[in-house]
């Protein structure tokens, strides 16, 4: 049994493709008006023609999974991979996705789609994504990544996540904060710092704990 996670385009996406289209437009109406009947404007416009031809072809569509593969269809292409072969899936975060840089394919017209690079890993990635957001990583046996946008992000995981469990990778981002506490804590230690707020807190108490003792004992000496 198939089920099916569609594409749906935010208005980043929408105001990205949009502006992407006024400005090849304005783009080839003044190289017509300047080189009116040239090879240049004629050049230019098989160009673009191809370019967005090509680029229409990965317009991500939908994720179909079935009980074997999980599909990304896009409009004339298919990227299919078998479930048997994925080592781990996860949520990412949006702030991770900033080292991701398109190598090859779209960012913003139409999607996020093609061959991306990860400047943090310093791998090559692959990125189909109708927003940039609800992000889901799927890492294969190969140690190749594929990333995709899906705005029931929980529920994908949750029924592409392995029989057995997801399998460790080796440079699987640590928590930022939790690092960034325990190295400066690190620095503060080999710097010589004490920390001396629990020596400062029981001596504001000892008073305190002196003027308690002195009327238990005079309320002792009064007995007697």
């Amino acid at each position: 049994m198939a089920y099916t996670y569609k594409y749906r385009f935010d208005r980043r996406t929408l105001y990205a493709t949009a502006i992407g289209l006024v400005l090849f437009a304005a783009l080839g109406a003044g190289l017509y008006l300047l080189y009116e009947g040239g090879y240049l404007s004629a050049w230019f416009t098989s160009f673009v023609v191809a370019v967005i031809a090509l680029m229409a072809l990965s317009i991500p569509q939908q994720i179909v999974v079935t009980d074997r593969t999980v599909e990304v269809r896009c409009l004339l292409d298919i990227t299919e991979l078998r479930r048997d072969e994925i080592a781990a899936i996860r949520r990412v975060d949006t702030r991770r996705m900033k080292w991701i840089v398109p190598l090859f394919g779209s960012y913003g017209f139409f999607g996020y789609y093609g061959h991306f690079f990860d400047l943090k890993q310093f791998k090559h990635v692959r990125l189909y994504a109708s927003e940039w957001r609800d992000f889901v990583e799927i890492t294969d046996l190969y140690e190749e990544r594929l990333y995709v946008s899906c705005r029931e992000a929980d529920r994908l995981v949750g029924e592409l996540t392995p029989a057995g469990g997801n399998r460790a990778i080796d440079d699987e981002d640590e928590d930022d904060e939790t690092t960034e506490a325990a190295i400066g804590a690190d620095e503060r230690t080999a710097a010589g710092y004490v920390d001396t707020r629990p020596i400062e807190r029981s001596a504001e108490c000892a008073p305190d704990r002196a003027d308690e003792t002195g009327h238990e004992a005079g309320r002792n000496t009064g007995a007697a």
